[in-house]
C-alpha cells in the first residue's frame, strides 16, 4: 500500500508503518501544498494520512477515485465531507483519547489565566509597567465553588470537568445531544439545556465536535445571556465562536474574560484586537502539543492505516457505516 503523509509526524507512527512494509511518501516541503499539488499526489496513492486542515470535500473525493482510506492526525474530522466518503465506502479514522489530557490541560490553563489576567500581567512586565503596589488595580477572580459549564461533555470535556472539580470544587453542568451517564455518576454532573448552560455557567468551556449547525453558536445573542463574571473557553474549533461578537462582549463588560486555543479564522493575525485585551488569553492551537499526545496521535493514525492495508476495520473509525 502506498500512503501519502501531508506533514512529518513523530517517529513512533512512521516506524509502525515501515515495520508493516507500507510505502510512505512524506510531503518533502515545509510549505503547504497547493490544492492542485495535493490532489495530484493523492491520486498516486492508496491512502492519505492527513496532518492539518486540508479541505477533503466532494471535489477532492471525485478527483481521487483510487483512494481507499483516510487517517486523520486529529480528533476532529470537520475537514472531511463524511457523506462523500461514505458514498465511496472510504473509511476515515481519527485519533481519540490520546490527546484528551493534553487538550483539557490547555483548557484548564486558559481558564486560570483568564481568571487572573495572567497574559496581561506578563505584558506589563515586558512593557515596563510593573509599578508600585495598588490594592485595587487589575484584580482577578477565584474559581473555588464556581459552576463549570461544558458544551460537549465527551472525553476531553470529562477530563476538564474532573480537573475543575478536584482543584476548585466546581459544580459541573453540561449540554450534550445525549446524557453522559458516567459523568453524572462520577462527577455529579447535571445535564441542562443550552439556555441554562449559558445563564448558569461561571466558566463555559467548549469541547464538542464541530458541525456546520453549530457554526458561530457562541455569538452576540449567546454572550448576552451569560453572567457578567463568566469566562468563555474554547479549545475545540474556532468556528464555534464569532470573534467580533466576542470582542464586543469582552469590551462592554458582558462577560468577564475569554481563553482561546482556537480562533476564527485560524491562524489569528498578529494585529487582531483580541490580543490587546487584558481579559483575553490566546494560544496558537497548542492543545495537543505535548510529546506524549503527539506520539499517541502518530500511533493511532498508523494503526488506522495498517488496518486498512490488512483489509481490517480501522480501530478508530469515525464512519463505521462504511463497513456495513
Amino acid at each position: 500500500m502506498n500512503v501519502f503523509i501531508t506533514k512529518n509526524i513523530p517517529e513512533a507512527g512512521i516506524a509502525l508503518l515501515k515495520e508493516k512494509g507500507i510505502n510512505i511518501t512524506i510531503n518533502p516541503t515545509e510549505n503547504v501544498l497547493s490544492r492542485e499539488e495535493f490532489i495530484k499526489i493523492c491520486q498516486e496513492n492508496d491512502a492519505l494520512l492527513n496532518v492539518g486542515s486540508s479541505n477533503l470535500d466532494e471535489d477532492f473525493f471525485e478527483q481521487c477515485p483510487n483512494l481507499k482510506g483516510i487517517a486523520l492526525f486529529s480528533v476532529g474530522f470537520d475537514s472531511v465531507n463524511i457523506e462523500s466518503a461514505n458514498k465511496r465506502k472510504i473509511p476515515v479514522g481519527n485519533t481519540p483519547d490520546v490527546l484528551s489530557r493534553a487538550t483539557s490541560d490547555t483548557a484548564f490553563l486558559l481558564m486560570q489565566s483568564a481568571a487572573r489576567k495572567s497574559f496581561f500581567h506578563h505584558k506589563r512586565i515586558i512593557n515596563g509597567e510593573w509599578e508600585a503596589f495598588d490594592a485595587l488595580a487589575n484584580l482577578g477572580q477565584e474559581l473555588y465553588g464556581k459552576t463549570l459549564g461544558i458544551f460537549g461533555l465527551g472525553r476531553i470535556g470529562f477530563e476538564m470537568a474532573q480537573k475543575c472539580k478536584a482543584a476548585f470544587g466546581m459544580k459541573i453542568i453540561y449540554h450534550n445531544r445525549s446524557h453522559n451517564e458516567n459523568a453524572e455518576k462520577e462527577l455529579d454532573a447535571e445535564f441542562v439545556n443550552f439556555e441554562t448552560l449559558l445563564s448558569q455557567s461561571d466558566v463555559l468551556s467548549v469541547h464538542a465536535n464541530y458541525t456546520s449547525e453549530n457554526n458561530e453558536l457562541f455569538n452576540k445573542d449567546a454572550f448576552s445571556k451569560m453572567k457578567p463574571n463568566s469566562i468563555f473557553i474554547n479549545t475545540a474549533r474556532g468556528k464555534f465562536h464569532n470573534e467580533e461578537d466576542l470582542y464586543h462582549a469582552l469590551t462592554n463588560d458582558i462577560i468577564w474574560g475569554a481563553g482561546l486555543d482556537v480562533t476564527n479564522p485560524e491562524p489569528m493575525k498578529q494585529d487582531n484586537p483580541l490580543l490587546e485585551l487584558p481579559n483575553c488569553c490566546v494560544l496558537p492551537h497548542i492543545g495537543s502539543a505535548t510529546y506524549e499526545a503527539r506520539n499517541g496521535m502518530a500511533v493511532c493514525a498508523a494503526q488506522n492505516i495498517i488496518a486498512l492495508s490488512e483489509n481490517k476495520k480501522m480501530p478508530f473509525c469515525v464512519n463505521e457505516e462504511v463497513y456495513i
